[in-house]
């Protein structure tokens, strides 16, 4: 089956995602997203999510379907992010599947969340080089990712060993008084300021933490340097410059991240980058990824932002991708795992 038709479900933190894919051709992305529920505590409330889950998936695979003009009937194939992510959010999405997989007849996939955000890039700029280098940066993940079939599996290069470069967004942000998310309102106030006004730490770059931590990330040192400096503006009853705090924040996340994803790349001898996870849609990311990818003979390759955050479109990809290479499906007990590893791309 060489343009397999699947329908993706993506319910791992605060976005209801279902997606229908016909093997690289996207054809529905249809998104509920319980954001504005969460705002007013500052983040995710897992219990929310898992509510705001419940309420969304008929009406949302319903959209999807009409989107696509298909039918339940029509698909090949149900995939679903069975991890990692948040345990009550998961298991809407698992249990949901597998009744559409055993109503309809048709095989299921288990899929994970983090390997789905490489996967997706294939609706957007074809298939994946392999091998490829993948940094996938979001809310809970910065991860660096050597991808040679992203069916089969991947080797986790780096990760963060404390917050996530969405989390320091999403927490500085608040420092400010910007909304929740973080990372649009930071984006947009950074492009106001002057990336250079303040020198805050790059964490994991000294010479002593490259020995150990080469390809790995730190940004808790980061957000508790911003947190200093703003309270100590507070303190001597002067203003806060948010623009140029948003912007100098910023230019440290970008520049740790671009620079060990390109250290990556090269120690690797590949020469493609993709970029995935909520935070690549930070458009200064992108263009200083571009920019010093250029110099090194790298390719970069980022999806549009609405395929970067949680989505369903994601999980439909790697299915089809599955369904395409002939891979096995997934059992119908087929468990949510909130902390699955990367490395684990296809349940069994």
């Amino acid at each position: 089956m060489s343009e397999p038709l699947v329908l993706g479900i993506e319910t791992s933190c605060d976005e209801t995602g279902v997606g229908i894919v016909r093997g690289h051709t996207l054809l529905a992305d249809a998104v509920a997203s319980s954001v504005d529920e969460h705002a007013r505590f500052g983040g995710v409330v897992p219990e929310v999510a898992s509510r705001a889950h419940l309420e969304a998936m008929v009406p949302t695979i319903e959209r999807a379907c009409e989107t696509a003009g298909i039918s339940l009937h029509d698909v090949d194939a149900i995939a679903v992010t069975n991890g990692p992510g948040l345990a009550g959010a998961l298991l809407v999405g698992v249990a949901s599947a597998k009744a559409l997989a055993l109503g309809l007849g048709k095989p299921l996939y288990g899929v994970n969340h983090l390997a789905s955000h490489v996967a997706v890039d294939q609706l957007e700029h074809g298939p994946l080089p392999e091998p490829c280098l993948a940094m996938l940066v979001s809310g809970g993940h910065s991860s660096l990712l050597r991808v040679e079939d992203v069916t089969v599996g991947v080797d986790p290069m780096g990760e963060t060993i404390d917050d996530a470069a969405g989390e320091a967004f999403d927490k500085v942000a608040r420092l400010l008084g910007l909304p929740f998310p973080g990372g649009p309102h930071i984006d947009r106030m950074a492009r106001e300021g002057d990336s250079v006004a303040i020198d805050f730490p790059r964490g994991l770059t000294a010479r002593r933490d490259l020995e150990r931590h080469r390809f790995d990330f730190s940004f808790s040192g980061l957000k508790t340097a911003v947190a200093r400096w703003v309270e100590a503006r507070e303190r001597a009853g002067e203003p806060v410059p948010v623009a140029d705090v948003a912007a100098s924040f910023q230019e440290a996340v970008c520049e740790v991240l671009v620079r060990k994803a390109l250290d990556a790349a090269s120690s690797e001898g590949i020469d493609h980058l993709l970029i995935g996870g909520g935070v690549a849609a930070n458009s200064r990311l992108r263009h200083l990824a571009e920019e010093r990818a250029e110099r090194l003979g790298i390719r970069v390759r980022v999806p549009r932002p609405g395929l970067c955050t949680d989505n369903g479109a994601m999980v439909a990809a790697l299915g089809a991708e599955m369904v395409a290479r002939g891979r096995t499906p997934s059992s119908l007990d087929l468990p949510a795992d909130s902390s699955l590893p990367v490395s684990s791309v296809l349940a069994g």
